[in-house]
């Protein structure tokens, strides 16, 4: 195996309360953010008609509002799909079908001098029992998987371990979720997949840190070594492991991001804001949590021994 770092021995465990300050702030904005500005569903999950356009020459949205205007379908949402002058127009249920639709579009958008020529290149529709559905099934993914997580953990290791993972999983959920909101970007299925992929991620490394300890405690522990500073000794050990892999796959998601074009973009930033979160929280969420369960468990025994002793 390769190793990026010669006998580590960097104090994770004891910089612990500085990380417990930054992702408090850090889950603040993304709650204040998804209270606030909310998450922009795709049309997957709302329901509606999503009408594809390419123009000759790059229009303003101001133009292509101005075009809509004319038909009276309600607040549309236009965005610009990877191209200058390609656009997406995200349309509100009506009782009219895609097709119709999608010749009432191309008719409002020819009545628009400022436009230019164009061509329609694709229209959907989703219907809204299809966006409920999607919904109440992507809720169910996220949340089988986080039964399943603690499950596996418990048998494995034990409960406090299953309990810190799941933890460290919703905290990297919520990051993802507050950078989508406060970038604005949409969230879809490609995304719910991403999200997905980030939670086996985040736990795959916090497994390999569990494991290393309690493959240390089987061994010999030198006498007075704290479970801190055991739990700090797993996670440098298993540093190299965990850079390799993070950075893996953090260049994988930067090129998708950067060169992977408009289809997979939303995608690649879920998978690059959450190899990032991942990874920290697998230290600094997993493991502390741990840590200070077990120091706080170990107190009261040391207590409850003291007044038994007193008495």
């Amino acid at each position: 195996m390769i190793e990026l770092f010669h006998n580590p021995n960097y104090n994770f465990i004891g910089r612990r309360k500085w990380a417990y300050i930054i992702s408090a702030a850090i889950t603040l904005i993304a709650l204040l953010s998804l209270a606030t500005k909310g998450l922009h569903y795709d049309i997957d999950f709302t329901g509606g008609t999503l009408v594809q356009v390419r123009f000759e020459k790059p229009p303003s949205v101001a133009a292509i509002r101005s075009g809509l205007s004319r038909i009276k379908l309600g607040e549309s949402i236009i965005q610009e799909f990877g191209d200058p002058r390609e656009f997406i127009i995200r349309l509100p249920l009506t009782s009219t079908t895609s097709e119709e639709l999608g010749k009432r579009v191309e008719a409002a958008l020819k009545q628009e001098p400022a436009l230019g020529a164009f061509e329609i290149r694709r229209v959907e529709f989703v219907g809204p029992q299809v966006g409920k559905e999607l919904q109440w099934q992507a809720i169910q993914a996220v949340l089988v998987g986080l039964i399943g997580i603690l499950a596996y953990i418990a048998l494995r290791f034990d409960l406090k371990g299953g309990v810190a993972a799941v933890v460290a999983v919703f905290h990297d959920v919520l990051v993802c979720l507050g950078a989508i909101s406060l970038t604005g970007r949409e969230f879809s299925l490609p995304v719910l997949a991403a999200l997905l992929t980030i939670i086996g991620f985040s736990v795959n490394d916090t497994i390999v840190a569990y494991d290393r300890l309690r493959e240390n405690r089987s061994k010999f522990v030198p006498k007075g070594k704290t479970f801190a500073e055991q739990m700090n000794d797993a996670v440098n050990q298993t540093l190299s492991r965990t850079v390799l892999t993070s950075l893996t796959v953090f260049l994988s998601a930067a090129i998708l991001l950067f060169f992977g074009g408009k289809t997979l973009e939303d995608f690649a930033f879920v998978l690059f804001v959450g190899v990032i979160t991942g990874t920290y929280s697998t230290t600094y969420v997993a493991a502390s949590l741990v840590v200070d369960w077990t120091q706080y468990v170990e107190g009261r025994l040391r207590r409850g021994k003291k007044a038994v002793a007193k008495a």
